[in-house]
């Protein structure tokens, strides 16, 4: 079979205009980047608000292994094959980060006949919302630091600033750094680093907003560090706000591309879930429910980070009521967290696989917990025997929930349309009760201790006498009421990553955490997960070029 980046380079594109059209959108609302992908003009998108919302089905996985889930190509095959059956549909995705294209991951467009195009563009610098949200980042930056260079009128104190910088690439070099090296008329030296953009607290505000008032306002409470008497100093304080708006005037507003199938698909923002909040912007998915019948989204990595996120930060924040949730599984990676190697995952061993079902089991639980119908989509790869998936499909039945055997990374639209027609149907018979797992007025520390008793399973959550003191400090100051951004390694539902399957009775280690006052979370660093990745020992960097005709080699 033919590469990703080959299959993308093959399809039939329609015009963006064309594309468009499906959704009602005249052409004069369509910002063009070229011919197949545009943003859609912020007055069109706020004239949708009359019109009713559509049905929102979120597609989620089990904890992420090296064998792969393809929670993206699932959603491009759901989304595909629900057009395939005349379910008016409209699909949502995050736009891909540098750091995993260079890195290990890899790109974030689908794979096989699932896929979103232009492959190469949405993979690399798109439309350029990443670079607006980096540079936006670094200004205020580079402002906080100009402010303490001539005096710091607010207060600010340069040992008490907390805001970093950020970089669209994983460079473990730059997590620690001291800048203002070299005297005086080079500023003042401090100790700061970088986070990755997808990290970027203007990220998640991008991602939260809700217009470009909100965005402005959100832009406004971000906080960038404290003065001797530890009050805070905003954004706003510095007189930043209007110049990043300049700067994200154009990164606000959604991309619209298409499928290998020729259907629509917004795509915008980016932020991990493991160290952020994992899912695409609230505009994108907002305006999506108002243009189509039926919008399938995505969150980040496994459910216990993504779909959580998804539900206690952004459905809370927005108003957002999902319908339904797809839990995407492989046999492959079932049977790596009943304990298999990657090496040995060629061969069958039901002992591993029914081991590791039991991550599967967990995530239902988990799901369930938010009020949500659960459709189980085993995505299959040509190695899966008739017998394992047969295992899978006898376990969810056992605990009554539907499941659909996947081939859309072979066979596009045409391979998910039994996921689509169930999909569908839970829809139609079995109405969502969504709830958040807690409540507002819950004390901060509390809400930690409800993620990682009820999602993670821990019995404990160990955290440093300061960052109990910072917890009841901002809850002083007003900020009790915000929600948690749990970050922790994805691989695991506890803070070990070598702790596969479905860990119980473990402990929770919260090393840090940080207010996001304009995004509207608190940020709990928990293990060793970095703000910063870094590179593996052989990156997908080393096997990407340029061939004789200029075209790009070894994306995937």
């Amino acid at each position: 079979m033919a590469s990703d980046i080959e299959i993308a380079r093959a399809a039939t594109k329609k015009p963006v205009t064309e594309i468009g059209a499906r959704l009602g959108i005249p052409p004069e609302d369509l910002i063009p980047y070229g011919h197949d992908k545009a943003k859609i003009a912020a007055h069109y998108l706020s004239n949708l608000g009359a019109q009713p919302d559509g049905k929102l089905i979120l597609v989620t996985a089990i904890n992420p292994t090296p064998a792969g889930e393809g929670k993206t190509t699932t959603s491009v095959g759901l989304a595909d094959a629900m057009n395939g059956i005349g379910a008016n549909t409209l699909l949502c995705l995050r736009e891909p980060s540098l750091g995993p294209c260079f890195g290990m991951k890899g790109g974030a467009a689908g794979g096989g006949h699932a896929q979103v195009v232009p492959m190469e563009d949405i993979n690399l610098h798109f439309t350029g919302d990443f670079h607006a949200i980096t540079s936006a980042h670094n200004l205020l930056a580079a402002m906080v630091d100009n402010h303490i260079h001539w005096g710091a009128a607010s207060g600010l104190e340069a040992s008490r600033v907390t805001w970093r910088r950020v970089l669209d690439m994983n460079d473990r070099n730059l997590r620690s750094v001291v800048t203002g090296l070299g005297g005086p008329a080079n500023g003042a030296t401090m100790e700061s680093g970088f986070d990755i953009t997808v990290a970027s607290e203007i990220m998640a505000i991008l991602c939260l907003a809700t217009d470009a008032a909100d965005l402005e306002r959100r832009l406004d409470r971000i906080i960038v560090g404290y003065r001797r008497d530890r009050t805070a100093v905003t954004c706003a304080d510095i007189k930043a706000t209007g110049a990043l708006m300049a700067l994200l005037k154009d990164a606000i507003l959604p991309n619209l591309v298409q499928t290998l199938e020729n259907n629509p698909c917004l795509i915008h923002g980016g932020p991990f879930a493991n160290i952020a909040h994992g899912c695409n912007s609230v505009i994108a998915t907002q305006s999506a429910l108002k243009m189509a019948d039926y919008v399938v989204t995505e969150a980040g990595f496994g459910a216990d980070l993504g779909a959580e996120k998804f539900f206690d930060i952004k459905c809370r924040q927005a108003g957002l009521k999902p319908d339904a949730a797809v839990l995407v599984a492989t046999v492959k990676a079932l049977k790596m967290h009943g304990g298999l190697a990657k090496s040995e995952l060629a061969s069958a061993s039901y002992e591993a696989l029914n081991d590791g079902l039991s991550n599967l089991g967990r995530h239902i639980e988990n799901l369930q917990q938010y009020g949500l119908p659960v459709v189980v989509a085993i995505n299959r790869f040509t190695s899966d025997t008739e017998g394992e998936i047969a295992a899978v499909e006898a376990y969810c039945a056992e605990v009554g929930v539907p499941v659909a055997l996947c081939t859309h990374w072979a066979e596009g639209g045409r391979g998910a349309e039994a996921l689509a027609r169930i999909v569908t149907a839970t829809l139609a018979e079995k109405p969502a009760n969504f709830q958040t797992l807690y409540p507002d007025d819950m004390p901060l520390f509390d809400k930690i201790e409800t993620v990682a008793r009820r999602i993670y399973r821990a019995d404990h959550v160990e955290a440093p006498r300061a960052v109990r003191d910072q917890l009841a400090r901002w809850e002083a100051d007003g900020f009790g009421h915000l929600p948690v951004c749990i970050a922790k390694t994805q691989y695991s539902f506890s803070t070990d990553p070598s702790r596969v399957g479905a860990p119980e009775g473990h402990t929770v280690r919260l090393r840090e955490v940080r207010l996001s006052a304009g995004a509207g979370f608190i940020v709990a660093i928990c293990g060793d997960i970095m703000t910063m990745p870094g590179l593996p020992r052989h990156p997908a960097a080393e096997s990407i070029h340029l061939n004789d005709q200029g075209l790009i080699e070894g994306l995937f």
